[in-house]
């Protein structure tokens, strides 16, 4: 199956690499200095001392591509509205989009029922573009629990895997959710088939949701957070609110508040991404990882004065920072 990726980031990067690893000719669009290396070097794959080099195709017109079975969508959330337009250009009829990002996908409310079904959050999806073109029949929904990062251009460095989620959220692609899954797992990588793939992202963002925004507030990591007693709190009162919103679209989270918290304990001094991008002066991931859950309960009518709260100073945090 050919492999295209855009985003060959901390997370794409490890996906890509772990697909090449399986024997997955693997392409990828890059420009600048990611480009020349990818180029020079192939992607470089780092764990502890040990250290792989993998060719990949790579160019910077997608024209210089070859068609894509799988597009592998590596970017973060906020920058697929504005990157549509080469996306359209990497997929073709039969082309499957494999996604990798934290927060709401723009996919997660199509075909879903109850209270929810249909709508199109701003937030995620600004006009509903991404629907139009990737439609949720067309999706292998990704959930990423591990723990990487860009070393160099070029070159991810693995700390600690968990395990990577995938799902056919429309029930239509079963034979290539089960290769992609096989293929990850002969690279090297835990992957899984999650048969309730919403009930996955719905998990996952619900520790997000909230430790990610404290996190940029309070420049802290998130022991010292769970740590403080005040900050706990405030914690607890967001997730207690989006339990609330979960309950009300059909998406009950099955675990306590005590429980989530004490998964994310296990993590430690963990600096979350949105901390890094502030620090980095990069755009923080706001509108998928909060700004969704916001938007959604408004349109159901569901309170939700915590989460406006936080999701209220992180946005001006955004503005004056110079990081919208």
């Amino acid at each position: 199956m050919q492999v295209t990726v855009l985003g060959a980031g901390a997370v794409g990067g490890w996906l890509a690499a772990g697909l090449a690893r399986a024997g997955w000719p693997v392409a990828v669009l890059a420009r600048g200095a990611s480009l020349e290396a990818l180029r020079s070097q192939g992607l470089v794959f780092l764990e502890g001392d040990r250290r792989e080099a993998f060719p990949v195709m790579a160019a910077a017109d997608p024209a210089e591509l070859p068609p894509a079975d799988l597009l592998l969508l590596g970017l973060k959330s906020h920058d697929l509205p504005g990157a549509l337009p080469l996306i359209e250009r990497l997929i073709g009829p039969g082309t499957l989009v494999a996604t990798t990002q934290n927060g709401m996908p723009w996919w997660f409310l199509q075909g879903f029922g109850g209270p929810a079904a249909g709508l199109t959050l701003q937030s995620v999806d600004p006009g509903g573009a991404l629907a139009r073109a990737i439609p949720v029949e067309r999706v292998l929904g990704g959930v990423a629990h591990v723990g990487s990062r860009v070393d160099a251009p070029g070159t991810i460095r693995l700390m600690k895997q968990d395990r990577m989620l995938y799902g056919d959220p429309s029930g239509r692609n079963p034979g290539p959710l089960a290769a992609l899954v096989e293929a990850l797992r002969r690279g090297g990588i835990p992957a899984e088939s999650a048969a309730d793939l919403r009930r996955e992202v719905w998990l996952k963002l619900w520790g997000n949701s909230n430790m990610n925004p404290l996190s940029a507030l309070c420049r802290a990591d998130m022991q010292a957070m769970l740590d403080d007693d005040g900050i706990r709190g405030l914690v607890e009162a967001m997730m207690g609110e989006m339990a609330a919103l979960g309950d009300r679209i059909g998406l009950p989270t099955g675990q306590s508040i005590a429980e989530r918290m004490a998964i994310t304990r296990r993590l430690g001094p963990f600096r979350t991404s949105m901390l890094q991008d502030l620090e980095a002066g990069r755009p923080l991931e706001l509108g998928p990882v909060l700004g969704a859950l916001v938007e959604l309960a408004g349109h159901l009518g569901q309170p939700v004065p915590m989460l406006a709260a936080i999701h209220g100073l992180t946005r001006l945090l955004t503005r004056t920072s110079g990081q919208g």
